[in-house]
Formats: structure tokens, C-alpha cells, sequence
């Protein structure tokens, strides 16, 4: 199957989140707090890690101004934190912390270099073994924030499958039209990303982030303007 690495990624995920949900429960109230503030500084440095590997600032730059305008035109954070919370309401699951879990778990676990290039490798070749790799990092990470975000990291695994199975299947029929600034851009706009979503899980800062996710598109349609204004790029 084509997706076997993506298949094998959620189940470490969803075990991984299990595992910290249990110790998230038998945790006191300022553990998991400090928990919650460790989660946020680990945000803020791996996405200044992937920050940095842009090849040009101005891709990335341009696509998190538009990005952030359409959605705040379409009014993304509200749908989404609307949705999530009727969500965890339903399943008596709790509000709180439900949205950061589950939007820092999907932007850990799908913004990184390794996920495009995993991606990539297994809808080319068949071939899987970054995703497998991926995914023991993934599930141990899982365990962590779990236990400090709780259910919203469990459910992640639902845009996890989405996002990361689709790259497959895109990459199967389009991978070698995804050159390597589109790679490296894609990861850099998705750390930025990660350091503001940091800052709100430490509690420096209340970043509309989920406004922000559209320039992740923005960025595809940028670097191939880029590189059909520049093609000896």
C-alpha cells in the first residue's frame, strides 16, 4: 500500500498519545502546567530549526503576509476553535487545552522537512523508511505532549492522515515537480509558525495562529512564481 509509512505514523501517534494522556491524568495541576510551558519552548526552538533552512526569506515572507490576511478574511481561527471545542464537548473530553493540543501536534508532526521528504520517497519509490523513522520520533514526542495538552494530541492524527497522505498520493504522480526550495520553504513558513503557536503555549503571546495556516499554500504558489521568474534558480 502506498501509505503504509502515513498508516504507521498515525498508530505510533495515537499509541504514543494514549500512553501521555494516562500519565497526563495522574499528573498534579502544576505539572502539567509546567508541562504545558516545556511544550512551548520545545515549539519555539524546533521551529526556529526549521526557520532557518529557508533559501529565500522573501517566499516565505510574502506567503505569511497573504496567508495571514485570507485568514483572517475567512475567519479561520474561529471556525476552527469552534469546531474543536464542540468536538471535545461531545466526547466530554474538556475545552481546555483541546485546540493548542491538537494544533501544535499537527504542525509538529506535519510542518517538517522529513514529512515532505517522507512523503516524497514513499509515493516515488514505494519505499518508507523516513516515515518509519518519523514515526518512532513522532510517537515518543506524542507521549510528551500528550501528557501535557491532552486529548487534542490524540486527535491530531485525523488532519495527521489527511495532510500526510495526501502528500503521498500527490507525490506519486507530481513528486519530481516539488524541487528542493519548495521543501525548504514550506518547512521555514511552517517554523515561523511553530515559534508564534510557541509563544501562545508559554503564554507570551495570544498569535491568531490558525489565521496564519493558509500562507502554507501561498508558499507552493510562491516558489513556482519564483522559479518561473528565475529558472536558473
Amino acid at each position: 500500500m502506498i501509505i503504509t509509512g502515513t498508516l504507521i505514523n498515525v498508530m505510533a501517534v495515537a499509541l504514543g498519545s494514549t500512553l501521555g494522556i494516562a500519565l497526563h491524568s495522574r499528573l498534579p495541576q502544576r505539572a502539567v502546567e509546567t508541562l504545558f510551558q516545556a511544550n512551548g519552548l520545545f515549539t519555539i526552538a524546533l521551529g526556529v530549526s526549521m526557520a532557518l533552512k529557508a533559501n529565500e526569506w522573501m517566499i516565505v515572507i510574502v506567503s505569511l503576509l497573504l496567508g495571514s490576511v485570507a485568514g483572517e478574511l475567512l475567519n479561520l481561527e474561529l471556525i476552527f476553535n469552534e469546531k474543536a471545542s464542540l468536538l471535545g464537548s461531545r466526547l466530554k473530553l474538556g475545552n481546555q487545552g483541546f485546540t493548542e493540543g491538537m494544533l501544535t501536534a499537527f504542525l509538529l508532526f506535519c510542518m517538517g522537512s522529513m514529512t515532505i521528504l517522507g512523503a516524497i520517497e514513499e509515493g516515488m519509490s514505494g519505499r518508507a523508511e523516513l516515515l518509519y523513522i518519523k514515526s518512532l520520533m513522532d510517537g515518543i514526542s506524542s507521549v510528551a505532549l500528550a501528557s501535557g495538552l491532552g486529548w487534542g494530541v490524540l486527535f491530531s492524527i485525523v488532519p495527521l492522515f489527511a495532510y500526510q497522505a495526501s502528500l503521498t498520493l500527490l507525490a506519486a504522480g507530481f513528486g519530481q515537480f516539488m524541487p528542493d526550495l519548495m521543501i525548504n520553504s514550506i518547512s521555514s513558513t511552517g517554523g515561523v509558525i511553530l515559534i508564534g503557536l510557541g509563544l501562545n503555549l508559554t503564554g507570551i503571546s495570544k498569535l491568531r495562529i490558525i489565521n496564519m495556516l493558509p500562507a502554507l499554500i501561498f508558499v507552493i504558489l510562491g516558489t513556482y512564481l519564483f522559479l518561473w521568474i528565475n529558472p536558473v534558480h
